[in-house]
């Protein structure tokens, strides 16, 4: 039977380090994905309004084949500069993309970026002309461990979840057969992460083990179609999204990548309702670290590992949602009564 791995996050997928760097004047933060050598990589873009850096290299017909890191930033556009910082350690250290091997030429690193927006959520962003983002970029990335903080962590610091204080989830889950699949996700969402008039999670069906509260529905009730319970009110075009990464650890090609990619999206709309609005940037990452020969055909076992992904991406949701903490005016899930 398929369990979560030891820390039920994405640190158990072997040679991933992840590092969290936050402002708390500012309420913003960085994540940063770094796996020890470079990993296929695929992305899949949901939302109407979303914030991205290098998605365009990660297509399947492109040079770039494999990545030196994901970001994942608060900060709207100006997050999207984490990435610089990240970039630039990485640069110092010889780590890279190297198209030309001549002494003095640097390599490129290759790291993707997605923002979520928190620049109205209460933060001193009187910032200037200097916003902090490179510099917690390079701090998340000096930080990095094989450890995930959840809740009011890296990007998910001053994430909001439709009406609740949003944060940083992550989920894992191991196969019988020895296969290890993850996600990570910066919960910001415009829609609801609960359902109408309850402290039940959308997801709850995937819980495992209470690892969100273990709160289940009233069986008798019925709620209206349109009513989308704990959403923004007012949404703000680009004001909202989730921003994840997925992972396993099999030999996935860049174009099996997008696929399972694709198909752990449906973990969003498992956990978020409305979820990939107009007003949303939802954005998921899938990266491989070819440790372990795919098992079966290719196409099944793109098809497993996307199924698996989604699960696992719909429980990140939650446990960001569940792990946060009240800041100022927002409100957390543990807090609602």
């Amino acid at each position: 039977m398929a369990r979560p791995g030891p820390a039920n996050s994405l640190a158990d997928i072997e040679g991933f380090r992840i590092g969290c760097a936050e402002d708390l004047a500012a309420l913003t933060g960085v994540t940063v994905i770094v796996p020890e050598a470079r990993a296929v990589c695929g992305v899949d873009i949901r939302g109407g309004g979303p914030g991205t850096r290098e998605t365009d290299a990660l297509a399947p017909e492109n040079l770039v084949d494999a990545v030196d890191a994901i970001v994942l930033a608060g900060g709207s556009v100006y997050g999207l500069a984490a990435a610089d910082g990240v970039v630039a350690a990485m640069g110092a250290e010889g780590k890279g993309f190297g198209l030309v091997d001549m002494p003095g030429v640097p390599r490129s690193p290759v790291v993707p970026a997605a923002i979520l927006y928190d620049l109205a959520n209460g933060g001193d962003k009187a910032w200037g002309d200097a916003p902090p983002y490179p510099a917690l970029g390079r701090a998340a990335y000096a930080k990095r461990a094989r450890h995930v903080p959840l809740g009011n962590a890296g990007a998910g610091l001053g994430a909001k979840a439709g009406a609740l204080k949003g944060g940083q989830g992550s989920a894992s889950i191991v196969t019988a057969d020895g296969f290890t699949i993850a996600a990570l996700a910066c919960v910001n969402c415009w829609g609801a992460t609960t359902m109408p008039n309850a402290r039940v999670f959308w997801a709850h069906a995937f819980e495992i083990d209470g690892e969100f509260g273990g709160v289940r529905p009233d069986t008798n009730a019925a709620f209206d179609s349109e009513d989308w319970g704990g959403a923004k009110i007012n949404p703000q075009p680009r004001a909202n999204t989730t921003i994840a990464v997925v992972a396993v650890d099999a030999d996935l090609t860049p174009a099996e990548c997008k696929r399972v990619a694709q198909m752990a999206s449906a973990g969003l709309a498992r956990a978020i309702r409305p979820v990939f609005a107009p007003f949303d940037g939802d954005v998921v990452f899938a990266l491989a670290t070819a440790a372990k020969p795919a098992s079966q055909s290719r196409a099944f076992a793109v098809a497993r590992f996307g199924a698996l992904a989604a699960d696992c991406l719909a429980r990140a949701v939650a446990r960001g949602v569940y792990e946060a903490v009240s800041v100022g005016g927002h409100a957390a899930w543990r807090d609602a009564r």
